[in-house]
């Protein structure tokens, strides 16, 4: 008899789950009014495109929707089984991907992060929007060095995202992941761009690092706020 585990990694069952996954986000973000700050934010990064979009792990799983008809997107997926699923829900929703881990670690080249990191930059080259969390397991909301690195490499901008939902589901897991839930409204906010000059020395990449802590921290308590009625914000249609 199959093992409950190996069932679970078995192909067919991942893509089963990553297609109803993508399938109940889909159905989150018609029922959900959807509120962005700034206003006005497709128009003021038209000019940085293409973008690198920062996200904190358990605030992405409403991403893909934030993405403009036209605009090309990829987004870093790791290698991990669980990784295997959310990939399945990125491409189901028109997002493509890029497997492999952020992390510049210990672990950087087995887990394929110098092929990731190589795609990464041939993406943001042929014009494509590139979307990975800032912070890297089990670390949570604390910025890694991989993606200003890649803002350095690239010569691209960081605009960092939060998204968060007035009804939602929050886990006791170390990202604090929080599940969104039909019916919300959902705040999207984005802080200041973060950019990384090409001769960047290890004291202007740290300081790159802490800035883009600081706004995605910021961003994420305005997110909140938002939806939890403690402010406002400017809705888009």
């Amino acid at each position: 008899m199959l093992s409950s585990r190996r069932i679970a990694r078995a192909r067919w069952v991942q893509k089963t789950v990553g297609i109803v996954a993508a399938e109940y986000l889909r159905f989150v973000n018609l029922t959900s009014r959807t509120v962005t700050v700034p206003g006005d934010i497709y128009e003021r990064a038209g000019t940085d495109l293409p973008i690198i979009l920062a996200m904190w792990h358990g605030q992405h799983f409403m991403a893909p929707f934030i993405k403009k008809n036209g605009h090309k997107a990829k987004t870093l997926i790791s290698r991990h089984r669980d990784g295997e699923m959310n990939a399945v829900a990125a491409e189901w929703l028109g997002v493509e991907t890029i497997r492999g881990s952020g992390d510049h670690g210990t672990e950087f080249h087995r887990k394929g992060g110098v092929s990731a990191y190589r795609q990464m930059l041939t993406a943001l080259s042929e014009g494509y929007n590139v979307a990975l969390t800032a912070d890297v397991p089990k670390i949570s909301r604390v910025a890694g060095p991989g993606i200003i690195r890649l803002a350095r490499d690239s010569g691209r901008a960081i605009y960092p995202v939060a998204l968060a939902s007035s009804r939602r589901k929050e886990l006791n897991n170390w990202d604090r992941s929080a599940v969104n839930l039909p019916f919300s409204l959902i705040a999207g906010v984005v802080g200041e761009p973060v950019r990384v000059g090409p001769d960047a020395t290890n004291a202007d990449l740290e300081a790159a690092r802490i800035r883009l802590e600081t706004e995605l921290n910021a961003a994420t308590d305005q997110a909140y706020a938002i939806v939890d009625g403690k402010t406002t914000g400017e809705v888009r249609g």
